[in-house]
């Protein structure tokens, strides 16, 4: 049974590594930033933000949680991915989730004779034992480009559009702080993990070189 932890920063590729890895072996994928994102999307939903109880209302949610509950289409906004790291650092909330994650992987391991995770702490935390680590990261500038590229623009001036870019790579950065800063399950690379920087290459050059690295060749 195979367990192959996939780590990083927003936007570097690590979620669609996860689902090229996911294509080829056969083993499921889960994109645990999505179950943070499913909690942070109900809670601006009710308009919660503000309150003094959002950790015991963000644990609420997480225990209703459902794999199958996750549209990943309507949880990509720029305030639905803030709100995710600001309630990440809920010990209890982590927690859970945790759980959940645990229990996705002992499943599919059985059912699939594999799985595969992507997050903020899979090598670490969640499957320290993971058959293959990786971190993948790529510059500021690079990342908040790929976040432009998934919007439509093409109605922008050049001004505008720049400005968008600016905006953007300014969320990154503040969202990477608190990923980075945070006491419970910082973003840190696995000690054993292969970290690769994807600002110089595109996603079928990052599946060839992680396949070569599953696959035993030079």
């Amino acid at each position: 049974m195979i367990e192959i932890a996939i780590d990083g920063t927003a936007g570097s590729g690590k979620g669609t590594l996860g689902k090229n890895l996911s294509i080829k072996y056969g083993y499921p994928h889960l994109d645990t930033g999505l179950m943070f994102r499913v909690v942070a999307y109900n809670l601006l939903s009710i308009k919660k933000n503000d309150l003094k109880n959002l950790e015991s209302l963000s644990c609420e949610f997480a225990k209703s949680l459902s794999f199958i509950a996750i549209n990943e289409k309507k949880l990509r906004s720029e305030e639905t991915s803030f709100m995710a790291s600001k309630i990440a650092v809920f010990p209890e909330l982590r927690n859970i989730l945790k759980l959940k994650q645990i229990e996705f992987s002992n499943i599919n391991k059985k059912k699939y004779g594999g799985c595969i995770l992507d997050g903020r702490d899979i090598g670490t935390v969640i499957l320290p034992n993971a058959d293959f680590k990786f971190f993948i990261t790529a510059s500021i500038e690079i990342r908040a480009k790929r976040r432009l590229l998934e919007k439509n623009i093409s109605c922008l001036q050049e001004q505008n559009v720049e400005c968008m870019l600016h905006s953007i790579m300014k969320d990154i950065s503040r969202r990477d702080e608190v990923d980075k800063s945070r006491l419970i399950s910082p973003l840190v690379p696995a000690k054993d993990a292969f970290i690769i920087d994807t600002s110089m290459i595109d996603a079928n050059e990052l599946m060839s070189i992680v396949v070569k690295i599953i696959e035993g060749r030079n």
